[in-house]
């Protein structure tokens, strides 16, 4: 059975229609899943940074290093130098640490470090007439016991 010409052509022209009524909203949803992969990364990022920090405490006397311990959270090293390791982070974040001991046998010591107010910043402003803004974190925290 043959189909006429103009009947195929018809059919591509709504193909096309059909393709251009899509495009935008899988665009919306790949910028979405991009910043919001994005957003998972940078969080991520952030809790390994902590947890760093409050382990390099927890091998310190209480109350020493905290200079140290920002720049570990904010750049990934002790010296403080290079680029932030989230866009953003700054040593005002980082909450300074607070040292606990409780219990009477064992006594147990903890450090705990903590970022708080960290404002995730998105590529795209948004799309589409959806927003996508900016993201600010809960605070993100982590205790270690101390070993000293």
């Amino acid at each position: 059975m043959n189909v006429p010409a103009c009947s195929r052509a018809r059919e591509r022209g709504v193909a096309l229609v059909e393709f251009a009524l899509v495009l935008p909203l899988l665009l919306v949803l790949s910028l979405v899943t991009v910043e919001l992969g994005r957003g998972l990364y940078q969080y991520n990022l952030i809790t390994k940074s902590v947890r760093d920090a409050s382990r390099y405490l927890s091998m310190h006397t209480p109350n020493t290093r905290l200079t140290e311990a920002r720049n570990l959270v904010v750049h990934g090293n002790t010296a403080g130098t290079g680029p932030p390791l989230a866009a953003g982070l700054a040593a005002v974040h980082v909450i300074d640490p607070v040292w606990q001991t409780s219990g009477t046998l064992p006594v147990v010591s903890t450090v705990t470090v903590e970022v708080r107010g960290y404002v995730f910043q998105s590529l795209f402003a948004g799309a589409f007439g959806l927003p996508l803004g900016n993201i600010t974190f809960g605070g993100i925290q982590a205790t270690m016991r101390c070993f000293t």
